[in-house]
């Protein structure tokens, strides 16, 4: 960045004598107000150092200065960015809103010059996704391996949380994406777009032993049958025992398991016969060394992808939904 060769120049050590008031000036062009960026840039500095002092010797300059500066920057934003823990400072949460976007500001900046200067920049595209801890991580694997192969590198982070916790980050951008089984609720006070990835039928699974007991006579024969289920926050499990009720059909739960891969788990020592998605059968079987009961076609999953965007541009949500549609999908 510029500002490694501004600050020890005789220029930059000038900027510090204008008068605070003078930078302070809020410049109107069509309407939009001027960010200064210098204010801006000791704020990262000092987000990212933790406390004053760090971010003093970083930039060579006085910490008045520095306080000052980020004052000046509070006041035009008209809110609070840091708040003290201890000795350190820690973000607000407009503070954190601020500073991611600082980050990608500045991280641009560098790309820029390397850019300029003929030098590849060899920064991966970051990509940020919430995985609902509902979803099956065999279909959340599916659904996000297409993005690895595009053409620019890109660098994924998955979260995994609950729907509601992951929709709160996605709504102050610190998610790109939210990968869930069920589409963002009308009740939710969130921004947010839901975009149909694909569905598909329900696949039940056993051991060997399981299912040469339980396959003749599928789907009747899951009366009383062991059967391991999600927990009631799934949108499977109410998918089932609406099907279950449906057919009067009335298997004994011997568990219920909010990580789908745990549940796959007792699944493979014979507990109970359990479901999972069509979509993953083959993956299933050869994974967790299981069998396939039955299918239920007309018991329907489906899977959502939950952005900020109405029309989807990020190449990275671009190729998900393009892989869901023509290839696991289709």
């Amino acid at each position: 960045m510029p500002y490694r060769y501004l600050r020890r120049s005789q220029s930059y050590r000038n900027i510090e004598n204008i008068d605070l008031n003078h930078r302070n000036i809020r410049c109107i062009i069509c309407d939009m107000e001027w960010l200064n960026y210098h204010h801006l840039y000791y704020f990262w500095v000092v987000a990212k150092e933790g406390t004053i002092a760090a971010a003093c010797k970083k930039l060579y300059l006085a910490q008045p200065t520095i306080s000052a500066q980020l004052r000046v920057l509070e006041n035009s934003l008209g809110e609070k960015l840091f708040t003290r823990v201890g000795r350190n400072l820690a973000l607000t949460e407009t503070g954190r809103i601020v500073y991611r976007y600082a980050d990608e500001i500045f991280s641009l900046g560098r790309d820029l010059m390397d850019t300029v200067k003929g030098r590849p920049t060899g920064r991966p595209l970051r990509f940020n996704v919430g995985v609902a801890d509902v979803l099956p991580k065999l279909v959340a694997y599916q659904l996000l391996e297409p993005a690895l192969h595009l053409p620019e590198q890109i660098q994924l982070v998955c979260h995994e949380g609950s729907t509601t916790e992951l929709l709160t980050k996605l709504a102050i951008y610190d998610l790109d994406l939210v990968l869930s089984d069920c589409p963002i609720a009308p009740d939710v006070k969130v921004r947010a777009f839901n975009h149909l990835l694909g569905e598909c039928g329900i696949s039940i699974f056993g051991t060997k032993a399981l299912v040469t007991k339980y396959r003749r006579r599928f789907p009747k024969s899951l009366d009383g049958a062991p059967f391991i289920i999600p927990t009631s926050n799934s949108v499977l499990r109410r998918t089932l025992e609406h099907w279950f009720d449906s057919e009067d059909i009335r298997p004994i739960v011997f568990g219920e398991f909010e990580d789908s891969a745990l549940l796959k788990v007792f699944g493979q020592a014979g507990v109970g016969v359990f479901a999972a998605p069509t979509v993953i059968e083959k993956e299933v079987k050869r994974q967790y060394d299981v069998r396939v009961v039955g299918r239920l076609d007309s018991v329907r999953e489906r899977f959502y992808a939950i952005s900020v965007e109405k029309k989807v541009k990020h190449p990275a949500v671009l190729a998900i939904a393009d892989g869901a549609r023509q290839k696991l999908f289709s």
